[in-house]
């Protein structure tokens, strides 16, 4: 049996280019994590503030943009105690507090 010739029509080969091209990019999303930072820390930032961040960012990570101190820091996202290699999530709410002591 002879060998077919298989073409393409433009328009698929555009197609197909297109589709390529959008795969590249789908490793740069975004997401918005609202930041809350309260008693002292407040002087590293807005009390309350919705910032977009790379997905798989850590809540260690956003700690070390906001050039605090590396002091052992109640971490609270969401209602709940989370530690800081924690994945944060697009809509989640983080709030960052110093260590507390009392009596």
């Amino acid at each position: 049996m002879a060998a077919m010739n298989i073409f393409y029509p433009t328009w698929c080969m555009h197609f197909q280019q297109s589709v390529r091209l959008s795969l590249k990019v789908w490793y740069n999303l975004v997401m918005k994590v609202k930041i809350k930072l309260f008693a002292s820390l407040r002087k590293f930032g807005p009390d309350e503030q919705v910032v977009e961040l790379p997905e798989n960012t850590t809540i260690e990570d956003v700690v070390a943009s906001l050039n605090m101190p590396k002091i052992a820091l109640l971490r609270i996202v969401n209602g709940e105690h989370r530690p800081a290699k924690y994945m944060l999530q697009d809509g989640d709410e983080l709030a960052l507090f110093p260590p507390i002591a009392g009596g």
